[in-house]
């Protein structure tokens, strides 16, 4: 398996020749050998992916990382940034996570948008984002990762506004990419200064990763500081969170199989993954990390109180996976960069799961998305309900799903790391609950009780092609997290030792001087204590969810009713959009207005001044030309002429006349002559006389 050290490439390069094809013989290849081919060439890459794991599984642990550096690219003196890919056990993961899900969604895809007319450009779109998303997690330095991270974009505004022929679609697409650039403007400037500071205090001008992490510590607190915060504004517009999570639940719009795979699995948890590259950067800059785990636990907790009340399915896990990506932000922000990681794994397994679950259901439904015209589906969708079931158990955080084990590791770390907090810790706690809650508000507004559905709706289970992914995803929930159970549950934890050659200065951190923390605290006896509460309060919101929902509707209705205020602003969102809107869009709007009255007044009206006054001096300089320089030059002409004229009666070229003019010019000759000395006193003394 050595020759994959050397051919990394290839991986990406798969879904890159599929969207190759799908673009210039996709029309002649027809639709199904279309969603065939993109199929099998992800799972090509997810078979190498898996090749990737095994060689790394033969190296030593300090030695697992694979470089192929395959086509040079920036060479100015000392520094280089070379096309160059590296897989090590954070991007094994994440290959694993990308390829993986990735297939399932494709093979789901096939069933969900087997009737649409633009099917050939779908396909070309999500293999266009798997390649994008790849180079992302395989880069090696941040210029080629800053690649990726724009084509993910890309791909997304493309696919939230696939159906564009509907403004609101179009409009959503439009809302992710503007405020995904206010991320990566911030993204930008922080490698900028990275780079610059690297060169100043260091001396070495770098941009590898790993480079970067060992050189960090040689920064000064304050720019690490600054790096570290305008990196996390590059991952907050990613990976949606306060302030930047708006785009998020408006790119439901898209098709549901690129909200399973771009906005739940994958591309959101782009930010995640960067902040866990950049660990040795961050663990230099602790109050930088503070900032990301109180940002990622707020995020928690303010999305999972606006998921209670929403009513449209996809929406409800739009702000279920904001809150999540909030985990996953608190796990690094302590220092627990495995844990974080380990959450973004089961996460992209459940929230996958319960995003084609939505869209098998929508699909049954042919295209209802309100939740309360729903229920009773258990029987008409039963393997679509079998498979939900296993995902919303484990986003709930029931004992023995994955779910339990990443959120419970994050919650434990967030309390004793030495980067975290109590309070972080109570904020995850209460999220949890509510997590627990409005899941199982969604499961019995969706499975249970009555019918809601019209008479001529006639629900019906997905095809195959559908219902097998669902199948595999569940199996995932039920058995991903066991990779990673803690040594309170007498595991080995395999998935924190797999993750320690690639975030080692979290090792110290996150890992022995937590446990030396925890030691001091009471050790397992507090992580069992808090254990027990993660699960009581789990179950808790499980029991009154379902209590609630499917016993006493009416305390919902009640509740709605009392607080009608409350309520109005929950389901409203807090009315952040509108703020928004109101605070920066609208006065964008007025200021561009502004600039087009100032832009009309000054601008246009300077050029058309001068212009006017360009033709007023041109008309002047016009009748000056025509009058004197012309009526100059004319008149020259015309005495010219005139004397060429009289002239003219002299050169008659008759004999005769010419010596009649010689006879008189001598005659007068001679006269003069002869009058001469009579007149010469005269002409004297008129001369003198004069003077």
């Amino acid at each position: 398996m050595e020759w994959v050290d050397t051919h990394l490439w290839t991986i990406p390069l798969m879904p890159l020749l599929g969207v190759l094809v799908h673009i210039f013989l996709g029309g002649t290849l027809g639709k199904k050998l279309v969603g065939i081919l993109a199929c099998l060439l992800v799972f090509i890459s997810f078979g190498l992916s898996v090749v990737v794991l095994l060689r790394l599984l033969e190296l030593p642990a300090e030695e697992r990382h694979l470089l192929d550096n395959f086509l040079p690219w920036i060479r100015v003196g000392a520094f280089s940034a070379d096309w160059a890919f590296r897989a090590d056990t954070l991007s094994a993961v994440m290959l694993l996570v990308v390829t993986g899900v990735g297939f399932l969604i494709h093979v789901y895809s096939t069933g969900y948008m087997h009737d649409d007319p633009k099917y050939i450009r779908f396909f070309a779109y999500l293999n266009l984002f798997t390649f994008s998303m790849l180079v992302l997690v395989l880069a090696s330095n941040v210029f080629l990762m800053f690649i990726g991270w724009e084509g993910v974009g890309l791909c997304s505004y493309l696919l939230i506004g696939f159906w564009f022929h509907d403004l609101n679609n179009a409009t959503a697409g439009m809302k992710a990419f503007i405020v995904n650039r206010v991320g990566d403007w911030s993204f930008l400037c922080g490698v900028l200064l990275l780079f610059w500071s690297l060169g100043k205090y260091t001396g070495t001008y770098t941009v590898d990763f790993y480079e970067i992490n060992r050189l960090a510590p040689e920064l000064p607190a304050g720019i690490a500081l600054a790096v570290g915060l305008l990196l996390f504004g590059g991952a907050a517009g990613k990976s949606a969170q306060i302030p930047l999570y708006v785009w998020l639940p408006d790119a439901m719009a898209g098709p549901t199989p690129v909200s399973a795979l771009i906005h739940a699995a994958t591309m959101v948890t782009a930010g995640v993954y960067m902040i866990a590259r950049f660990s040795g950067l961050y663990l230099s800059a602790p109050d930088a990390m503070m900032v990301v785990a109180t940002v990622g636990a707020l995020t928690a907790l303010f999305s999972a109180t606006i998921a209670l009340a929403q009513n449209d399915i996809k929406k409800v896990l739009a702000y279920s996976t904001v809150s999540q990506l909030g985990y996953m932000f608190l796990g690094v922000g302590v220092g627990a960069f495995s844990a974080g990681i380990f959450h973004l794994m089961t996460h992209a397994f459940f929230k996958g799961l319960l995003f084609l679950g939505a869209g098998s259901v929508i699909h049954g439904l042919h295209g209802e998305q309100d939740l309360r015209r729903m229920g009773a589906l258990k029987s008409k969708m039963p393997w679509t309900w079998l498979t939900f079931m296993a995902a919303w158990l484990a986003i709930a955080g029931f004992p023995g799903l994955s779910g339990f084990f990443s959120k419970d590791e994050i919650l434990w770390q967030a309390f004793s790391s030495e980067h975290g907090h109590w309070a972080l810790w109570l904020v995850g706690f209460i999220a949890a609950g509510l997590t627990a809650f409005y899941m199982t508000r969604l499961v019995v507004m969706t499975f249970y009780g009555e019918s809601r559905w019209p008479e001529h709706a006639h629900p019906h289970e997905s095809p195959r092609n559908m219902t097998v992914p669902l199948a595999v995803l569940a199996v995932l929930c039920v058995i991903g997290g066991y990779v990673g159970v803690p040594a309170i549950l007498h595991g080995a934890n395999y998935f924190e030792h797999w993750m320690e050659p690639a975030v080692t200065w979290a090792a110290g951190h996150g890992g022995a001087e937590a446990a030396e923390h925890a030691a001091e605290l009471g050790s397992h006896g507090l992580e069992a204590l808090l254990m027990a509460a993660s699960v009581g309060v789990a179950l808790l919101g499980i029991g009154i969810g379902w209590w609630m929902y499917s016993r006493r509707r009416d305390i919902p209705e009640a509740a709605f009713q009392r607080w009608p205020n409350l309520y109005r602003w929950v389901l409203n969102k807090y009315y952040v959009d509108e703020l928004y809107q109101w605070l920066v869009v609208d006065n964008l709007l007025r200021l561009t207005r502004l600039s087009g009255r100032f832009d009309l007044a000054v601008i246009d009206g300077a050029v058309n001044g001068s212009a006017w006054l360009t033709e007023r001096v041109s008309a002047i300089s016009g009748w000056i030309d025509n009058t004197f320089v012309d009526g100059a030059v004319n008149g020259v002409a015309e005495v010219t002429r005139a004397a060429g004229g009289r002239l003219r009666l002299i050169q008659t070229g008759r004999v005769q006349q010419y010596l009649t003019f010689a006879a008189a010019m001598v005659a007068i000759g001679v006269a003069g002559i002869i009058l001469w000395p009579s007149i010469q006193p005269w002409l004297a003394e008129l001369w003198s006389g004069a003077i």
